[in-house]
């Protein structure tokens, strides 16, 4: 078995921790000056215009941020894979239209960034845009995964 079935309690835990996975997108968002539907979308305070968008922001940023969601889809596509169960505490949190919501509004916008800067940096080009490929499918197969869990695997038994 897993550490989930010898200690059941820890799907509590991981039902507490989901927010906070979705706030990681929730911050890549809004660093790239972006807003997603279904996001807890918090007034903006007058003096905060958002000025900086994925396309013009410093470089290194734009760098850490795709590590940071490459990282993330990864790690969260791996974590469903080996432990698929966990679909239903995900999904209790809306994470399939929070996720579609997400890749909806950041990845054209990032993809776009990524593209702009082909000049300005060619060799760290090839690796972005391999990086948020990476992120895209890994996106796409954590939906794939819930979807599957959630709505298939049902009707299916």
């Amino acid at each position: 078995g897993n550490i989930f079935t010898q200690q059941p309690s820890y799907f509590g835990d991981l039902d507490e921790t989901l927010p906070t996975v979705l706030q990681v997108f929730n911050n890549i968002l809004h660093k790239c000056g972006l807003q997603c539907e279904g996001a807890s979308a918090e007034p903006q305070k007058l003096e905060e215009k958002v000025t900086v968008t994925a396309r013009n922001m410093p470089l290194q940023e734009l760098k850490d941020i795709v590590l940071y969601l490459c990282d993330t889809c990864t790690t969260l596509w791996a974590f469903l894979d080996v432990f698929p169960l966990a679909c239903q505490t995900f999904q209790k949190h809306d994470f399939c239209y929070r996720l579609a919501s997400f890749y909806e509004v950041a990845i054209p916008e990032l993809e776009a960034a990524i593209k702009k800067r082909h000049c300005e940096d060619k060799s760290g080009f090839a690796d972005l845009w391999r990086r948020i490929s990476h992120s895209r499918k890994k996106m796409i197969e954590t939906f794939h995964v819930l979807i599957n869990q959630v709505c298939l695997q049902p009707i299916l038994e």
